[in-house]
């Protein structure tokens, strides 16, 4: 049953000043024991608050029009309005906040991961057996939420000056004769929709590779090839060893994997690396970088879209003193601000754009390009 729980001890907002708040959680799921179970977990954490606790995405979707929330843990199986049909209705009706699934259907080798974070929704976690819910699940989902749940960072005045909508992309900072080889993205939490936006918008004329290093289990990674193939016409495919790096082709890496590409001959190619990486990822997006700049020098770009940590600044930072040209998503249009702005920050982003504007000023500088 609904069971709304208002926070009357919320100061009003002209008393709360610069004073952090908890993070006020929704929870949504037909299943009483599973609500109950979470509330009790989420209450004890630090920062965490439940502001409503829902059997039914009507209610939730009820609630969101009167009351604001900041995370909403939505499952996808419930009965009447299934959690995939209610995911777009809850980031129209709240649009500050941010969707965490948590459903058994997100196990690894299933499609519904994707599917609902195609559709927008922030994180996904699988929802254990009953009896399994405390111990280390407890610790990583009030980690996601609180990551989810934080305010925006204040947007460096160097990274507003140069966040501009689409129809003000026209501005080039790349030097027209300087060659598009090779386009690299790096995405991690955030990064599914903001590169279906960027793909939308890259003019077709553009033939460059495009490498992509998404932090998704190694289970996933072919469901996620096969939804970026029904976006474009580019071929797409998880990378491979040895598979040549060709115009027109969307290479993703592999989950257990860093894709890097390799010079051999004339010919460009897929090498696979699993050396651990200082920042612990695995897929990375630094060896994926560095290894652009090795190969492709002035003619690559780097896109560094929205995701949690640091990944992609080291290897970012390498393109850049190669000359290749790099790209930092805005923070208006992240999750998280932290993979894009890691490198904003540095001032070695030729702009700090939303994913459409940099595909937008990667078409305007097609003229006196050598395209591959």
């Amino acid at each position: 049953m609904t069971r709304p729980q208002p926070r009357p001890n919320d100061p009003p907002p002209e008393e709360a000043g610069p004073v952090p708040r908890d993070v006020r959680v929704m929870l949504v799921d037909d299943s009483l024991v599973v609500r109950s179970i979470l509330e009790r977990i989420i209450e004890q954490r630090p920062g965490l608050s439940i502001c409503a606790s829902f059997a039914s995405a009507q209610d939730a979707l009820a609630w969101l029009a009167r009351e604001p929330a900041d995370v909403v843990v939505l499952d996808l199986e419930m009965p009447g309005m299934t959690g995939i049909d209610a995911l777009p209705l809850i980031l129209e009706r709240a649009a500050n906040a941010r969707v965490l699934i948590l459903s058994s259907n997100c196990v690894e080798g299933g499609s519904a991961a994707i599917d609902a974070l195609a559709l927008g929704a922030s994180d996904t976690l699988a929802k254990p057996g009953r009896g399994s819910f405390s111990g280390r699940f407890a610790e990583v989902l009030t980690d996601r939420i609180l990551s989810l749940g934080q305010r925006s960072p204040a947007i460096p005045a160097a990274a507003r000056a140069v966040c501009r909508p689409a129809r003000l992309a026209a501005a080039p900072v790349i030097d027209a004769g300087q060659p598009l080889e090779c386009i690299a993205v790096a995405a991690s939490t955030g990064g599914i929709p903001a590169f279906t936006t960027f793909l939308a918008h890259l003019d077709p004329r553009i033939r460059a590779p495009i490498l992509l290093t998404q932090h998704l289990p190694d289970a996933f990674m072919e469901f996620y090839a096969r939804q970026i193939a029904t976006l474009t016409t580019r071929r797409v495919h998880v990378a491979t060893a040895g598979m040549p790096v060709e115009a027109g082709h969307i290479y993703l890496a592999p989950g257990d994997a860093h894709l890097v590409v390799v010079a051999n001959g004339r010919r460009r190619e897929i090498a696979l690396d699993r050396h651990p990486v200082d920042n612990g990822c695995c897929p990375s997006a630094d060896p994926m970088l560095a290894s652009v700049a090795e190969v492709y020098g002035e003619g690559g770009v780097a896109v560094i879209l929205s995701g949690m940590g640091r990944d992609g600044a080291q290897g970012a930072a390498r393109l850049k003193a190669a000359g290749g040209t790099v790209f930092a998503q805005a923070p208006e249009s992240c999750v998280i601000w932290g993979m894009p702005g890691a490198v904003s920050r540095t001032g070695i982003a030729a702009a700090t754009l939303n994913p459409d504007a940099i595909a937008l000023m990667l078409g305007g500088s097609l003229a006196g390009r050598s395209r591959r």
